[in-house]
């Protein structure tokens, strides 16, 4: 039971230390740790058929992805010079759409829609982080009109 009560207190720590974090690569790393604990709680929650908690709490994370998105942005604009935070951003945020699509799968048909949308956001939000990580470097190809054939 002490395990049990200790869980949600650990994830409001975590939270609390996400909240109040100002650099950007350091959020970043918190927010591993915020996610794992998000992940575990929404797995439990799920368990119990206490799916308005599951969609309450990947919701918080698609919003901590967003902070941690903007704060990286505002903080190391030049991604080229600092690739680090965003990479490791990247790669949490495919875990979470993963642990989301799974959940999606289990939960009853009328749960979706909330689901649905937050898969969506952070589906958004990994495409954008893959184009500041890689920009394109050169124009799309001009299409040559094709010469016209002549008439004989």
């Amino acid at each position: 039971m002490c395990a049990i009560s200790g869980a949600p207190d650990r994830l409001k720590d975590l939270q609390d230390h996400f909240d109040k974090e100002t650099h950007a690569s350091s959020k970043v790393k918190v927010l591993e740790k915020l996610s794992e604990a998000q992940f575990e709680a929404a797995g439990k929650a799920g368990g119990l058929g206490d799916y308005v908690s599951v969609g309450l709490t990947f919701e918080k994370y698609r919003d901590n992805v967003r902070a941690t998105i903007d704060l990286l942005k505002k903080q190391d604009p030049d991604v080229d010079r600092h690739p680090g935070g965003y990479r490791q951003l990247e790669l949490q945020l495919r875990r979470g759409m993963r642990e989301v699509e799974d959940t999606i799968l289990v939960v009853p048909p009328d749960m979706r829609p909330p689901l649905e949308i937050v898969r969506k956001d952070l589906l958004d939000m990994d495409d954008q982080l893959i184009r500041l990580l890689f920009p394109r470097r050169t124009k799309d190809p001009e299409k040559v009109p094709s010469v016209p054939e002549e008439k004989q």
